[in-house]
């Protein structure tokens, strides 16, 4: 263990995420109610859960803490870090205008954005909805700097079954581009979203549906403009894609990959014919893991039995969507997966491990082990390496993990809720390093990214030290920066620099020195 770091709270907390910022920093996001000391320190007054955000430093400490609040309940559901080291927020609202909240409610509950630099100011907001209820699931930023914000519509008069998935692609801006709903005849829940390699983007969708067969004359029918996802006066086109794909069982793993412009690519189902509720998806070198929890015997296109309670269940795919492998494991209980995080080479041409996060609820009999953070590790191929029950430093009856992520330096963050009883849930994030895992990262003394570079560009030191110089200088050898670290990543100004080739060197207080050379463009 490196560091703890509990997040104390009277009320019941929501963690739903812990995002990893370009220079090693972290922002842990969720959603609290204020207490009255908090408020009567001149924040806002309002009736309910507010977004709620905490920035650690790579040592713990607490950088900065925000709160956004609109008059009602408002969940926030996701975070993306942008690539000019700000976060784009994404959560469920139930507000309409007033406080932090300056748009109208569409009607229902409907999707919020937030757009904020790293010291958490924003930049921009925007409410997405319709007359029907949304709700807010997951947020990507693709390669051409915009975003896809999915989440989940009840009953819409566009949509197929009781709850479909709808998707919106915006400019880096907050300007919608598109709109996309996905469903089947019975209930389809977005859980996880992430960007591809080609700019697109792979839903995880836990599916209770079958197929929808649409004939010409239903097409047209039953659609009223009034009631359209989108407000009238949005000439942007919805777009409506009905699940094309049977169910096995109960419910299954509804995956679907969407091209760049937010057209659907392929879709896959997979499940038993029990509930198979998919939870969390990552990018492999060649392509992608799905995993969750399954109740399934061997069955439909499940090819891996149950031992007991529930399984975790894996399945690797390939680019287009076909099975590599499939593997299921065992906590002897209820096992609940919560995240995964893959460690790539540093070429990213193979994929070196697979780490997952989650927690086991007791039903009924609780053993040492059970409502603790736990971490299952695996090769590439789905192997088992190790399994650990992390407790950190203090020991509560009810912990349960949110989110999990492997760092670059090999180390892990785990970010969860720990409670005394229920409905007094603290924040607890912990910070491990691992010997395995840091054998595996391949190690280097300096890396510079973005290279090249227009604004920004983040200094990465791959060996230990206390105090370090940076130092920039032009192809002639003149000094332009010098900037004191601490930190293993440190962001550089590169805004004043002409375009051309420059040189940073590294000189720490062990009289190590790096030398890598900068792109401006």
């Amino acid at each position: 263990m490196v560091w703890q770091k509990d997040i104390k709270s009277s009320t019941q907390d929501f963690l739903s995420q812990v995002t990893t910022t370009i220079d090693q920093q972290y922002l842990i996001t969720g959603s609290s109610i204020q207490s009255n000391k908090q408020q009567a320190s001149g924040s806002k007054q309002n009736n309910g859960y507010d977004f709620h955000l905490v920035k650690l430093n790579q040592q713990g400490n607490e950088v900065w803490e925000k709160y956004f609040s609109g008059s009602n309940h408002d969940y926030l559901s996701a975070t993306v870090t942008t690539q000019d080291g700000g976060f784009l927020l994404a959560g469920t609202s139930y507000s309409g205008k007033g406080l932090d909240k300056k748009e109208d409610s569409k009607g229902g509950s409907d999707i919020w954005l937030i757009r904020i630099n790293e010291f958490g100011d924003e930049l921009w907001q925007k409410t997405l909805g319709s007359s029907s209820d949304e709700e807010a699931r997951a947020v990507i930023q693709t390669t051409d700097l915009g975003f896809f914000v999915t989440g989940n519509v009840q009953n819409s008069s566009k949509g197929y079954g009781s709850k479909d998935v709808l998707i919106t692609k915006l400019d880096k801006d907050g300007k919608e581009l598109s709109q996309l709903i996905l469903g089947g005849k019975g209930l389809d829940e977005v859980e996880k979203m992430i960007p591809t390699k080609d700019g697109g983007a792979l839903l995880g969708i836990y599916s209770r549906s079958s197929e929808v067969r649409v004939s010409g004359s239903e097409k047209g029918s039953g659609m009223r403009d009034a009631d359209s996802v989108s407000n009238i006066q949005n000439s942007n086109p919805v777009s409506r894609n009905s699940k094309q794909t049977e169910n096995f069982g109960e419910g299954d793993y509804w995956i679907v990959k969407l091209d760049k412009n937010g057209k659907v690519e392929w879709e896959k189902n997979f499940g038993g014919k029990g509930d198979d509720h998919i939870r969390t998806l990552a990018l492999t070198s060649t392509g992608f893991i799905i995993g969750g929890e399954s109740r399934s015997e061997r069955s439909g296109n499940k090819t891996v039995g149950i031992e007991e309670g529930t399984d975790l269940w894996l399945i690797s795919l390939n680019e287009k969507g076909d099975e590599q492998w499939q593997k299921s494991y065992n906590f002897k209980n209820r096992d609940i997966l919560m995240s995964m995080s893959v460690l790539h080479s540093a070429d990213d041409k193979s994929s070196k491990g697979i780490l997952l996060g989650g927690y086991t609820q007791a039903e009924g009999r609780i053993q040492t082990d059970d409502e603790t953070f736990w971490m299952l590790y695996l090769d590439q191929n789905g192997n088992e390496q190790w399994r650990k029950h992390v407790k950190g430093e203090s020991r509560k009856k009810e912990e349960r993990l949110s989110d999990l992520k492997l760092n670059r330096d090999g180390s892990i963050v785990l970010a969860g809720t720990s409670a005394e009883e229920l409905g007094k849930e603290n924040w607890k994030i912990v910070k491990l390093g691992d010997k395995q895992v840091d054998q595996l990262i391949e190690k280097y003394d300096i890396k510079i990214y973005p290279n090249p570079v227009s604004d920004y560009a983040y200094v990465e030191i791959g060996f230990d030290f206390k105090d370090a110089d940076i130092l920039l200088y032009d192809m002639s050898g003149r000094q332009l920066q010098s900037i004191k670290t601490k930190n293993n990543v440190t962001k550089i100004n590169t805004q004043a620099l002409v375009q051309g080739a420059y040189l940073i060197t590294i000189k720490t207080d062990t009289n190590k020195t790096a030398n890598a050379k900068l792109i401006k463009k």
